[in-house]
């Protein structure tokens, strides 16, 4: 996990994290509400999240790119790294059941 969204993650365990970002530290000083911005925190690494996990395992092709360009499929493997032969898909649609307060996102979009 990259190190500014762990820190985002652990701001209710380790009270200050938020504040080694620059530009959380400065809205904090200036008035911001820390559990809004931490909220909006958590929303974004969500959204963020939810895009990649959607664009690597829906369809597996760039909307932009010409009909006979390659696309992509990610594949299971075995323990050995050998290809199974399934695809992986829709890891977006169980990002919400991982999350580890149990609340699967509820208070996401409160």
């Amino acid at each position: 996990m990259h190190p500014v969204k762990l820190q985002l993650a652990l701001d209710e365990v380790a009270p200050g994290s938020l504040e080694t970002i620059p530009a959380a530290h400065r809205l904090l000083s200036n008035g911001a509400n820390r559990d809004d911005l931490t909220q909006l925190a958590r929303t974004s690494a969500y959204e963020a999240a939810f895009g990649l996990l959607y664009r690597l395992t829906a369809y597996g092709q760039d909307d932009d790119a010409p009909d006979d360009y390659p696309g992509w499929r990610l594949v299971e493997t075995t323990a050995a790294g050998e290809l199974t032969g399934r695809a992986v898909q829709s890891l977006h649609e169980s990002l919400l059941t991982m999350d580890p307060s149990g609340r699967e996102g509820q208070d996401l979009f409160e």
